[in-house]
């Protein structure tokens, strides 16, 4: 029977939605993360080499630093992440990044660090990580897409004087299948390097991870009449050019050379009445941005007759409920980074709100 102060580990094992338990080495059996339970959400940044805030080696903690060059930091008024326009996209669900320096390990080891060494299994005692960095014995990875990486060799003294670091798999969302790519143990990557893996980290999967911390201003358009129309006379919607500015996000991964900005621009805006009974300007709904920035025109005194370049005339009065008018500004997505990867493929995002209209059937002129 081993010794519990050997530690243990444990697996995290998805297979037909069901959790299942699995005897972990030197140590005893447990049970970890049941499919639609609590996952661990992604962290701006790690307390040292690779831990998280409570020392412990956390897979849902990544160590990408974002900085928000315009339009994403401060200011008043809510904000929002965008929706992508393609239902089928979505962010990157795991990668590999640098970790600890040979020093940085030995010394964590030491304190009796404990927690992730791959996404989905856990070790928690010294004698798992000193068996496997210092003794140089070998132990499994646990990726079940990839038979020939089920095991790992082991090192000599944590690589002690070699120049480079250890590298993880990170994942913001481990209950996620694609998780399962990235089942290597932490393992070492010589300076200078990025990791021969299909999963190692690129400038435009830091793109698509900055696109998950784009945040834009909610989409209350100005209209004239304000809260309440009236039948058969249009009521005009604009943007100010000065909310709906360019966001752009910065994410640069430590201890490599690799970094990437993501920009969303503001393109158009699209309206939905909230009844069949109305017309919009255009008849499509959607109205493009200006020159300017700005989306629509301003209502000016004397117009209240004439057709607005973006706006509405609802056709019947509300009866006691207002209806819903939806608004919705469609952000253009672009970005730039630290190699030449193709810079397309990240779709264009929305972001919607919803205001109160009433209609009412006397005839009035807007002041």
């Amino acid at each position: 029977m081993p010794r519990m102060t050997d530690g243990f580990r444990s697996w995290k094992f998805l297979a037909a939605g069901v959790a299942v338990l699995t005897l972990g080495a030197a140590g005893t059996a447990h049970a970890d993360d049941i499919p639609g339970g609590t996952t661990k959400p992604p962290a701006d940044g790690t307390t040292g080499g690779g831990a998280d805030k409570n020392g412990n080696l956390s897979a849902g903690a990544s160590s990408i630093k974002f900085s928000y060059p315009g339009g994403n930091s401060g200011g008043g008024g809510k904000k929002g992440n965008l929706a992508p326009i393609d239902p089928n996209w979505k962010p990157p669900a795991c990668w590999y990044e640098p970790a600890f320096t040979s020093k940085e390990l030995k010394d964590f080891v030491d304190k009796d660090g404990g927690g992730d060494v791959g996404i989905h299994e856990s070790w928690f005692g010294k004698g798992l990580w000193t068996d496997h960095y210092r003794d140089g014995k070998p132990a499994d990875n646990f990726d079940l897409h990839s038979p020939k990486n089920s095991s790992a060799e082991g090192y000599k003294d944590y690589n002690e004087g070699k120049d480079g670091r250890f590298w993880r798999g990170v994942a913001p969302d481990d209950s996620d299948p694609k998780s399962w790519d990235c089942g290597r143990i932490m393992f070492w990557v010589d300076g200078g390097k990025i990791p021969d893996d299909p999963n190692a980290p690129t400038a435009k999967m830091l793109a698509e991870y900055a696109y998950d911390k784009v945040k834009v201003p909610e989409t209350k358009v100005e209209l004239k009449p304000a809260a309440k129309s009236t039948v058969n006379l249009p009521t005009w919607a604009w943007l100010d050019k000065g909310t709906f500015k360019e966001v752009k996000v910065r994410a640069e991964l430590p201890n490599t050379p690799l970094w990437a900005e993501t920009t969303a621009k503001p393109k158009s805006l699209h309206l939905e009445p909230g009844t069949d009974d109305a017309e919009t300007f255009p008849a499509s709904g959607e109205c493009a941005i200006n020159e300017d920035g700005s989306i629509g025109t301003p209502y000016k005194k004397g117009s209240s007759k004439e057709e607005p370049p973006c706006g509405i005339t609802y056709l019947r009065a509300t009866n006691g409920e207002p209806y819903q008018l939806k608004a919705s500004v469609t952000w253009e997505i672009s970005w730039v980074g630290s190699d030449d990867d193709d810079k397309h493929g990240l779709p264009n995002g929305t972001f919607e709100t919803t205001q109160d209209m009433n209609v009412q059937e006397v005839q009035s002129i807007n002041r």
